[in-house]
C-alpha cells in the first residue's frame, strides 16, 4: 500500500513468511488455521484475494515472473463464465465460499492493472497524488 518501500527488509521478510507459512498448493491461505483458535472447523479454502495480493507484492519486489505465474494460475481457477468465488479448495479443486465474490474480482483487476504498468503500483499512486495537489 506504499507505507514502506518494497526494498525495506520488513516487506521482503513479510513476503518470505507468507510464502513459508501461508501457501497451500500455490495459493495463499487467509491465516494459519492450526495456530488460530477461531472456533471454526479446520480446512478453509485458500482466500483468492490474498493470492492476488501476493502477486501484487511480487510486482512491487520486481518479481514479475513470479507475479505473472501466480496470476496465470489464479485465472485458471475461474469457472466456465470467468467468475471467481471467495475461496478455492485446493484439495477438492473447486471454488468455495461466497460466489461470485466481488472482492476476488476487484483483486483480479488490480493485479492485471499492476502487471501491465511499467511503474510499480506505489509509484503510480505517488505520481497521481502529486498531480492532484493544488
Amino acid at each position: 500500500v506504499g507505507f514502506l518501500p518494497a526494498t525495506d527488509k520488513r516487506i521482503r521478510r513479510t513476503v518470505h513468511e507468507i510464502e513459508k507459512r501461508l501457501i497451500s498448493k500455490g495459493l495463499v491461505l487467509r491465516y494459519e488455521f492450526a495456530t488460530v483458535g477461531d472456533g471454526l472447523p479446520p480446512g478453509e479454502g485458500a482466500f483468492l484475494a490474498c493470492s492476488f495480493w501476493l502477486a501484487d507484492a511480487y510486482v512491487l519486489l520486481g518479481r514479475v515472473k513470479d507475479a505473472r505465474a501466480l496470476f496465470s494460475h489464479l485465472l485458471s481457477l475461474r469457472n466456465d463464465v470467468g467468475l471467481l468465488s471467495e475461496e478455492y479448495d485446493v484439495g477438492a479443486r473447486r471454488l468455495v465460499g461466497n460466489f461470485p465474490q466481488a472482492f476476488s474480482h476487484v483483486a483480479l483487476i488490480n493485479t492485471a492493472h499492476n502487471l501491465t504498468r511499467r511503474a510499480k503500483p506505489v509509484e503510480q499512486r505517488a505520481s497521481h497524488a502529486a498531480k492532484a495537489e493544488p
